[in-house]
């Protein structure tokens, strides 16, 4: 029989830890994002210096686990004097500082691929017109390149947002009482993981619901053409006798 008291007070404290989940989320995804931003324009440069080594930085991030990134980036730059006394220590000492730098750089690597695959899929020919009409430079950018490439990466980089929620629940590795976290310490203290866990989970599948919603409509509101025109009225059959 399921004991609806002990489960009513864990999803409380587990409810508790939801706030730094979410600070973990939006901290990591939008400097992510700007980092992203920054690989796609070095990705696409016609600078190879600058080509290969935003390649290289995406082999790397995308090609190790992002636990071990996280490990080495908490435990490991700590072993090192220079980094002990420099002005980034009072950042790198922090747990919750150092979960949100590995969130953020592992994302990076991913999102800025996705970036670069809705740049390549702005047609050429709505470029040119784009420049036949007087635009270029920043409004070439604004009002012709960008609607299209966040359209196009939108659907993929969706689900590089939903597995970032999900990927915040390895931060409670290096400390941060997040929602994992504060389950596990539960978990330690009444031996009773089935109940901890499937509270857990009800909260990561209503937060992912929710951003899942939040993303479908801001591609509904960026893909009006794509939507069925409204039919127009059909004429009456008229029946002659």
């Amino acid at each position: 029989m399921w004991d609806f008291d002990f489960l009513a007070s864990t999803m409380l404290k587990l409810l508790a830890a939801l706030p730094t989940t979410l600070e973990l989320f939006v901290l990591s995804v939008s400097l992510g994002a700007l980092l992203a931003m920054g690989l796609t324009w070095m990705r696409v440069s016609d600078n190879r210096v600058l080509r290969n080594l935003a390649r290289g930085y995406i082999f790397v991030f995308r090609g190790s686990p992002l636990l071990i990134q996280m490990f080495l980036i908490y435990y490991g730059l700590s072993q090192f004097p220079v980094i002990r006394q420099s002005f980034v220590w009072p950042v790198l000492r922090e747990p919750f500082a150092c979960a949100v730098i590995g969130l953020a750089l592992c994302t990076a690597g991913y999102a800025a691929e996705i970036f670069r695959g809705g740049l390549m899929a702005v047609p050429g020919q709505q470029i040119e017109a784009g420049r036949a009409c007087g635009l270029s430079g920043f409004r070439l950018l604004r009002h012709i390149i960008a609607p299209i490439a966040v359209r196009q990466a939108l659907p993929a980089y969706s689900t590089e947002i939903i597995l970032m929620v999900k990927s915040t629940a390895l931060a409670s590795l290096v400390t941060v009482w997040e929602v994992t976290g504060v389950a596990q310490r539960l978990i330690s203290q009444t031996y009773r993981t089935m109940e901890v866990f499937l509270c857990a989970a009800a909260i990561y599948l209503i937060l992912n619901f929710v951003i899942a919603r939040i993303i479908a409509l801001i591609e509904y509101r960026l893909s009006p053409h794509l939507r069925s025109m409204p039919q127009a009225a059909q004429p009456r059959p008229t029946i002659v006798g």
